[in-house]
């Protein structure tokens, strides 16, 4: 979603490498240049699909870097992660980086604070499907989370570990399992108040086909 009026544009895609997002958005608009990381706003994860918000002024750019830091930009996701989760909750887990593999982040004492707040949507046989809104916007802090509560998500090849495939679990429910190569992690909703304009601003991404045939197919496997 492109809102050129209001100086902000809104983009559904994939988390892409820093150097790849950022040439993509120079591409598309080349103005950018002029805005510190291109004017991105709210990034995701290589792998991780959904909404990206960026600003394409330099007004509106200052007052969204603000709102995100006064952590008035509503993030909402939608995951997928190994276990069953009897219930929601919320992680208040300090993170920082790893110390002996400085591309990986941890939960450790002296990290900075970091709060997940999560609701069931599904249980499955050996999954659970999660909603999961933050507070704080850490590096990898969903993914890191859930890790350390040992519910990794599905297909996350940096804190997922090796595969484990349920028992019992249908032929489909493994084969699609297998296939399933990033972390199952979708940021499905932004929502803020508009910079100029005081209007409140919500924007939806709907689940990536991959995420839906995820689901679908540990469903089949309860029924």
């Amino acid at each position: 979603v492109i809102n050129k009026a209001a100086g902000l544009v809104v983009h559904p895609g994939a988390g892409n490498a820093r150097g790849t997002l950022m040439n993509g958005l120079l591409h598309h608009a080349p103005a950018l240049e002029e805005l510190p990381r291109a004017g991105s706003i709210h990034r995701l994860d290589k792998d991780t699909t959904g909404l990206l918000l960026i600003a394409n002024t330099v007004p509106s750019h200052t007052a969204l870097v603000r709102l995100l830091a006064d952590r008035d930009i509503a993030r909402h996701y939608q995951a997928g992660c190994a276990g069953v989760l009897t219930g929601g909750g919320t992680i208040d887990e300090p993170i920082g980086r790893h110390r002996a593999d400085r591309k990986r982040m941890c939960v450790r004492d002296d990290g900075k604070p970091a709060v997940t707040h999560y609701t069931v949507l599904e249980r499955f046989a050996a999954h659970t499907y999660i909603s999961v809104k933050l507070e704080t916007g850490r590096t990898h802090q969903i993914r890191v989370h859930f890790a350390y509560r040992r519910h990794a998500l599905v297909g996350d090849p940096v804190y997922g570990g090796r595969l484990a495939l349920p028992k019992g679990a249908s032929d489909d429910v493994i084969a699609t399992l297998r296939a399933f190569r990033r972390q199952a992690l979708h940021a499905v909703k932004l929502g803020f108040v508009h910079p100029e304009s005081g209007e409140n601003m919500t924007f939806e991404a709907p689940l990536p086909e991959d995420f839906s045939s995820l689901l679908d197919a540990l469903r089949k496997d309860v029924e």
